[in-house]
């Protein structure tokens, strides 16, 4: 009895010391590797304009997975359950941000034509292209207001408007945000009626938002069928699990079914993913 005792505290001795030896290299890892995720996510909120403090952040990235893994115990009773809801938490501040730049990004375009109506308007009233500009700050909303407003700040420091444009096209990486600049600035370079461009440009970002709508529109038939493919072979396992719970035993108790379970959920899977390939088309 006196050994097994002698053994116990030599081994937790030795972890102990072992663990507290290890730890400033482990926090210092986490830290760096924490340190290193924020800096991805900064850049990304600074070209919303968002500005949130960096222990804010820091606390969110932190938070994010530990609530996650209590929940998946919680939900699960299961360890290992814990452990991969942790995983997925690490990934939800980077899906929030690339959620908030795309929801961003699309009001951006649904702005862009009634912006170039004022720029059309107060070039004809005879106004400069940055007051112009000025005047999209002024009757415009966020986020296209914030954009010209930065835009403008630039320009008054010294920036030419070639490098704002192309600087404002790189953040908001949009293909009518693209014609509309590369537009300009040729029309600029070769002397051309920039209310004659815009007109045209209107009218070609219409034509190009009409034949996406329309494609969108012939491919909610093909996602909604995959949806209803992929839904019904998981609810007809329910049906047949609620009615019969030892149905499925011959996939987990036998070689020959596990193989064809594992076959099952890959060909899933892959089915799921072509349909969705299949049924995306970019215009």
């Amino acid at each position: 009895m006196l050994i097994k005792i002698l053994i116990f505290l030599a081994v937790f001795g030795a972890s102990f010391f072992l663990v507290r030896m290890l730890y400033p290299f482990l926090e210092e890892g986490l830290n760096r590797w924490q340190k290193k995720r924020i800096a991805n996510i900064t850049p990304k909120l600074n070209r919303m304009f968002m500005d949130v403090p960096l222990a804010k952040l820091i606390l969110l990235d932190t938070l994010a997975p530990v609530v996650c893994a209590v929940a998946g115990y919680l939900l699960t009773k299961n360890i290992w359950a814990a452990v991969g809801c942790a995983a997925a938490g690490l990934s939800i501040p980077v899906i929030v941000v690339k959620r908030m730049e795309a929801i961003r990004r699309q009001k951006f375009a649904s702005q862009l034509v009634d912006s170039l109506l004022i720029l059309s308007s107060s070039l004809k009233a005879g106004l400069s292209l940055l007051q112009a500009f000025e005047e999209i700050v002024n009757e415009m909303p966020a986020p296209i207001s914030q954009e010209f407003a930065l835009a403008i700040r630039q320009m008054q420091m010294g920036v030419a408007l070639d490098e704002a444009m192309t600087q404002m096209k790189k953040r908001m990486r949009l293909d009518e945000l693209d014609l509309v600049v590369t537009a300009m600035l040729v029309a600029r370079e070769t002397g051309g009626d920039l209310t004659i461009t815009f007109s045209r440009v209107i009218s070609t970002i219409q034509e190009r938002n009409k034949l996406i709508g329309k494609v969108r529109a012939l491919c909610i038939q093909g996602k909604l069928q995959g949806a209803i493919m992929s839904l019904l072979p998981i609810a007809f396992a329910i049906f047949v699990y609620q009615s019969n719970p030892h149905f499925f035993d011959i996939f987990f108790n036998d070689n020959t079914g596990r193989m064809l379970f594992i076959y099952a959920i890959i060909s899933e899977v892959l089915g799921i993913f072509f349909i969705r390939k299949l049924s995306k088309v970019d215009v």
